[in-house]
């Protein structure tokens, strides 16, 4: 499972990498067109907004299973593997259901707006909010499969401390 989501933030790294590029294109081809020849791309400026809420999502994604989300964690240092443990579990409930929240909302969204469409481009407006949904359900699985780890003992008392150093890394 563990190497299956490592390919799959892999994977995510490179449609980011991608996004940016086409930011870049879109945005730079914009400037160039509006102050050197008086025209513009249309689409440029909605569609590079989406790829930014996108590139963002996507980061978010692979932020959680790098652990590399901002955390605080000089209670959880001191505590014993057995409180570490039960902080730990406690935690990622919490970060579940605050997943089902946004996963739960993201989709009603999704479907309300998916016959809405975008003033520039046209498309489903549906697909700004997919995002969510996207988002929701990788969350889901990376968390479920830390929680599961945790429960069943597989993983370390170093790794119940789900906060990275910049120098550990």
């Amino acid at each position: 499972m563990a190497r299956a989501l490592d390919l799959y933030c892999m994977f995510l790294k490179a449609v980011i990498a991608a996004c940016l590029a086409v930011m870049v294109v879109l945005v730079f081809g914009n400037v160039v067109l509006r102050y050197g020849f008086n025209s513009g791309i249309t689409i440029s400026e909605e569609l590079s907004r989406w790829l930014l809420v996108w590139l963002t999502f996507l980061g978010a994604i692979v932020a959680m299973r790098e652990h590399a989300h901002l955390g605080v964690d000089t209670l959880i240092r001191k505590l014993p593997a057995s409180g570490k443990r039960i902080c730990f579990v406690l935690n990622y409930c919490l970060m579940l259901f605050a997943d089902w929240l946004l996963l739960s909302g993201s989709w009603r969204q999704t479907i309300i707006n998916l016959d809405d469409r975008a003033p520039a481009t046209g498309l489903s407006m549906g697909i700004f909010y997919a995002v969510g949904v996207i988002f929701g359900v990788s969350t889901a699985v990376i968390l479920l499969y830390d929680l599961y780890r945790v429960i069943s003992g597989q993983a370390s008392e170093e790794e119940m401390v789900a906060v990275r150093e910049s120098e550990e890394q």
